[in-house]
């Protein structure tokens, strides 16, 4: 393979592709559909969703400002690993910290951008399991997909990927660009029908419910037998209960809040969607929550990339950000939180593989007529499978970047500071990425319906039976003893996004401490708080399952994973200095 081990990236990228490269990462098309399960699941913090998503989008404009800040003096290729030295090296007094401080913050962004295209790739395992048990429900359930299909389609996809981000920048940019008109397109049409759904059904009116088992809505009540199980034809298909008369009695829609049980099943009104209802919940939402806003950091690693990095990175890093947190998420995440009903409530949600999925399918029969909504929704998962695509080629492309800048700088085994002669790609870096995280994809595929969205013993019993299909399934009980393997990757690089952003704002902080341009708002208010906020976060990992917010195993887990990796990269570091005889701290001093 040609590579090429001196020389630098080709400056291709204007505005346009520096903000659509970001705006891929962050993907409102891919993460309102793959997210809300994940939301859904967590305990009884799923009143606090949308609030929860607020304070997290707070959090990251704090963080987005300190990389826009930090990008107009040090535009390059390396994001914060290379702002973390540029920093302490250009500071009067504790430029001696350079190296140390680098390398931390470069291992803790690892923990993020090593594990976070991991967390995509199982996510379109999950998102095609979905797809194909709609359109093949006698070979997959679409709401209980096969572990070991879903692994095959995160592998397949993860190399797929790899093999464009392989192919260079600016091809991935092209990419990019289309498929962000396409899913912001979709999704706010689907917004506008869900919000425009529950306007026109009040509690009593004739409205839709949903069936898992035959994965479509009928206007209909189901009939039940003695022992309350739903009566249905040999196909699966619901039948509907009849009154004396023998006329098909129609199903009537409330808004309940809470079961017998206290679960929560849908907000009564357009308030309590926005609501916090209480803060550790909102802690807790966030938690999950940052998943869907971050990447907007991604631009400052195609410094190097960029004609003109020092007006534009930063002007992308916060355009990306408010286009898709603050404008598109916000509007989409109230819509659907909003559609819940007694026809579909987020208990349902908790049980499916694509909430999302399934609330297309019955909103598009009430607009659309029954069955065409089957159709919709399919339309929509094309742009959804589309935004995967842009997300994880973003991920992937940001996450080699920042491992191939620290391959230059022999802080990671230099092999992976080469480019590609013919692409400028940091391949080397791109397929080791590849692997990685087709190996962590499919460890977060072994139990997705693990904890609290363990399907229940029927529904096991039910599901088509094979090895790409059932393979993987237990007991209700077993794998409700057992951590959802989705939920732990996921947290565990949330927390590396937390444990990144926090220590980003603390560079900001370094970088303009006595600097001429040091605006005492942008370089210490919003960094404190950004700070703060990634602190509370990174908290409730601890705390909150003990106070009764939301699962224990999962976040537990994820802190063990981010301990190893932090006591590994310890080990790491003391002995490559070592090996190199390269001291912890800087000796001499060069500036730029």
């Amino acid at each position: 393979m040609a590579e090429k081990t001196t020389g630098e990236m080709k400056a291709t990228l204007g505005l346009t592709g520096l903000t659509m490269n970001a705006m891929a990462l962050i993907a409102p098309g891919a993460f309102l559909w793959l997210t809300f399960y994940g939301q859904a699941t967590e305990g009884s913090t799923s009143p606090s969703m949308w609030i929860g998503i607020v304070f997290a989008l707070l959090l990251c404009l704090a963080t987005a400002i300190c990389y826009a800040e930090m990008a107009k003096l040090y535009p390059g290729t390396g994001s914060s690993y290379y702002f973390a030295e540029q920093a302490f090296l250009n500071h009067e007094k504790a430029w001696r910290f350079a190296r140390l401080s680098k390398f931390i913050v470069g291992w803790a962004s690892h923990l993020y951008y090593w594990i976070y295209p991991a967390v995509m790739v199982a996510t379109t395992g999950i998102f095609v399991g979905y797809v194909v048990g709609t359109l093949y429900p006698h070979f997959m359930s679409a709401s209980n997909p096969g572990p070991m299909f879903m692994m095959l389609v995160a592998i397949l996809f993860t190399f797929g990927v790899a093999y464009i981000a392989h192919r260079g920048v600016t091809g991935s940019t092209s990419v990019n660009i289309a498929i962000n008109v396409i899913q912001i397109s979709a999704l706010l049409v689907f917004a506008v029908m869900a919000i425009g759904y529950r306007t026109n059904h009040p509690a009593g009116s004739v409205a839709w419910q949903w069936d898992a088992t035959s994965a479509d809505a009928y206007n209909y009540q189901f009939a039940t037998d003695a022992q309350g199980n739903i009566v249905r034809n040999s196909d699966g298909i619901p039948q509907a209960l009849r009154d004396a008369s023998g006329a098909v009695v129609p199903y009537h829609v409330s808004y309940p809040w809470k079961d017998a049980s206290g679960n929560f099943l849908s907000h009564p009104n357009a308030k309590s969607v926005v609501g916090i209802h209480d803060f550790g919940s909102m802690f807790v939402q966030a938690t999950v929550a940052i998943l869907i806003l971050v990447g907007f950091e991604s631009v400052t690693a195609m410094g190097g990339e960029a004609k003109n990095a020092k007006r534009d990175v930063p002007i992308a890093v916060i355009t990306s950000l408010l286009v898709q947190g603050a404008f598109c998420y916000l509007i989409e995440y109230f819509a659907a939180n909003y559609a819940l009903s007694s026809g579909y409530s987020m208990q349902s949600a908790s049980g499916s593989a694509a909430p999302i999925g399934d609330m297309m399918v019955m909103v598009g029969d009430a607009i659309f007529g029954a069955g065409h909504g089957r159709a919709f929704m399919l339309i929509e998962a094309v742009t959804v499978f589309l935004a995967l695509i842009g997300t994880t080629l973003s991920c992937i492309n940001t996450g080699a970047r920042v491992t191939y800048a620290m391959g230059k700088d022999q802080e990671v085994p230099e092999h992976f500071g080469i480019l590609h002669e013919k692409n400028l790609s940091p391949h080397r870096a791109i397929w080791t990425l590849a692997v990685i995280s087709a190996v962590i994809g499919c460890i977060g595929l072994l139990m997705v319906f693990g904890d609290a969205g363990a399907p229940t013993d029927a529904a096991i019993a039910a599901l088509p039976h094979g090895f790409w299909s059932s393979f993987g399934y237990l007991t209700h009980a077993r794998m409700a003893a057992l951590p959802n393997t989705w939920t732990t990757i996921t947290l565990a690089s949330n927390f590396g996004t937390f444990l990144l952003y926090g220590l980003s704002c603390v560079t900001c902080i370094v970088c303009f401490h006595g600097h001429p341009k040091f605006n005492v708002l942008k370089h210490m208010i919003i960094p404190i708080f950004g700070i703060a906020a990634n602190l509370v976060c990174m908290s409730f990992y601890l705390i909150g399952p003990f106070l009764g917010y939301g699962t224990k195993m999962e976040p537990f887990l994820a802190l063990g994973i981010a301990a190893v990796w932090a006591i590994y990269g310890g080990i790491y570091f003391a002995m490559n200095s070592k090996k190199q005889g390269r001291t912890t701290m800087v000796t001499v001093r060069t500036t730029t």
